[in-house]
């Protein structure tokens, strides 16, 4: 049982630790503060929660079976890649470094924006819902309810990876002092804008 829960935890840490879109987009968020890069952080494991609760019920092996399916989530979730990485080359060209722009007071007008670009980050991405139905299966020991296993597994994935990206809200939050800068936040946001399209770009492209 404990070396399973190992197991188990040191893959949650190589997958969190292999950056994608949702690495990108936290430490987006994060450039405007610690409320807005945590938030993030939430919305994003919500979303690694349902699609484990998805597998669990068996609903991703539909996604899977069926090739019209994922190819909309496929598209979609490039149009939401597309849409966030517009937004942040916009940001970055309003960035006018202004006395009143300071992290916190962009932090508070985008709380909920954040907690929601997280959530729809993560629930756009068809290889998500096949990854869930895919990995946490490998983890329930023989004998063990499948439905109620696999959902405990995604609630203990979710937290802890709450507790993982946390770390990089906490660092970025560090830096704040010199990532607040007007010409380095700049430069943040368009390079976090330019991986977001590409990252779009090559989804829509995958056959």
């Amino acid at each position: 049982m404990w070396s399973t829960l190992l197991a188990f935890l040191g893959a949650c840490t190589l997958i969190a630790a292999s950056p994608g879109p949702s690495t990108v987009l936290i430490i987006k968020q994060s450039l405007r503060g610690r409320r807005s890069g945590f938030l993030t952080v939430l919305g994003n494991e919500t979303g690694v929660f349902i699609w484990g609760v998805v597998a669990a019920l068996g609903l991703t092996a539909l996604l899977a079976a069926s090739e019209v399916a994922y190819d909309v989530m496929r598209i979609a979730g490039a149009v939401v890649l597309v849409g966030f990485g517009i937004q942040a080359l916009r940001q970055a060209r309003r960035a006018k470094g202004t006395p009143g722009d300071t992290p916190w007071e962009t932090t508070q007008k985008s709380g909920w924006a954040a907690y929601r670009g997280g959530l729809l980050m993560n629930l756009a991405n068809p290889k998500a819902a096949i990854f869930a139905m895919s990995f946490l299966p490998q983890f329930v020991p023989a004998g063990a309810p499948h439905l109620a296993t696999m959902v405990g597994l995604s609630a203990l994935w979710a937290v802890y990876e709450v507790g993982y990206y946390s770390l990089y809200v906490w660092f970025v939050g560090r830096m704040r002092a010199a990532l607040s800068r007007a010409g380095v936040r700049r430069r943040l946001e368009q390079v976090s804008g330019g991986v977001l399209l590409l990252l779009g770009v090559r989804l829509a492209l995958e056959s």
